[in-house]
């Protein structure tokens, strides 16, 4: 059980393109914010998305609720699931154990990615300060995007591929020959207890009190028709037709609602023009 030079390097890049935000430009901030396009880069590199799509979703349930004031993460999605996803492969991991991983790991790449702040503080004070007095924009360019990219892959291609390669391995056999102990059952419970938090908190900052009913009928609906292996692209069709039976329903009453308010001012406007008389 291993991770090869191939696998762990090409991770290790991918993660450094997206916290360096240099793929795709202002796009790769959503690389960085969720961990589901690195759980696919993942299964790609070793060879399993199925497994690895299905353990990165249970990752995602824990950012789902999370914010980034100012661009800074908490925890960092994209990190966590570079590590955690490939742990979880090589060791046989559940979704929710894998989670129990992936917390930690995001937490030290959030300190990694105020490293990289750090760093750059420099940078501003060494060249872009210098650069913008001058009005050289030509290099201006290249403190501004080129050395901080670069100061990125500096820091995170080290340190992901040490973890991938050496790490990984390590933890994956701790894993199996642990399976089944008391220690990962509770990593399990605690992976399945984030994943709720998650998904609660998300709920409380977009959800109004209003339109809980269709949060509540969309698990239900969930729940209910599990066994019918029902794929989430015809629960998409079916949440889009509620939605538009909702609104075509709303404008209705709005529509009436105004209409009978209309005509009850000009009843009485009728009323006060006969009393004049």
């Amino acid at each position: 059980m291993e991770v090869t030079v191939f696998q762990a390097m090409a991770i290790a890049i991918w993660i450094a393109l997206v916290m360096s935000r240099s793929f795709l430009g202002g796009a790769t901030t959503t690389l960085r914010f969720t961990p589901m396009m690195t759980g696919l880069v993942v299964g790609i590199v070793f060879g399993d998305v199925k497994e690895a799509m299905i353990i990165t979703a249970g990752i995602q349930l824990i950012y789902m609720g999370v914010f980034s004031p100012g661009g800074q993460m908490p925890s960092e999605p994209a990190i966590a699931a570079g590590i955690a996803v490939p742990v979880a492969l090589l060791g046989g991991m559940k979704p929710e154990a894998a989670i129990g991983v992936a917390v930690p790991v995001g937490l030290l790449g959030s300190y990694l990615y105020q490293f990289r702040f750090f760093i750059n503080t420099f940078v501003m004070q060494k060249f872009t300060d210098k650069y913008a007095r001058e009005a050289n924009s030509k290099m201006l360019t290249v403190s501004i995007v080129l050395i901080p990219i670069l100061v990125a892959f500096i820091i995170f291609v080290p340190f992901m591929f040490i973890a991938l390669y050496y790490g990984a391995p390590v933890i994956a056999d701790v894993v199996q020959s642990n399976s089944g102990s008391i220690i990962f059952h509770i990593l399990e419970v605690i992976g399945g207890g984030l994943a709720a938090i998650g998904i609660a908190v998300t709920v409380y900052v977009i959800g109004k009190k209003n339109y809980i009913v269709f949060f509540l009928l969309a698990y239900f609906m969930a729940v209910v028709f599990k066994d019918m292996n029902i794929t989430m692209v015809t629960y998409a069709i079916i949440g889009t037709l509620i939605a538009i039976i909702y609104v075509l329903a709303k404008n209705e009453t709005l529509s009436l609602v105004q209409s009978s308010g209309g005509a009850s001012a000009d009843t009485s406007m009728m009323d006060e023009d006969d009393d004049d008389y």
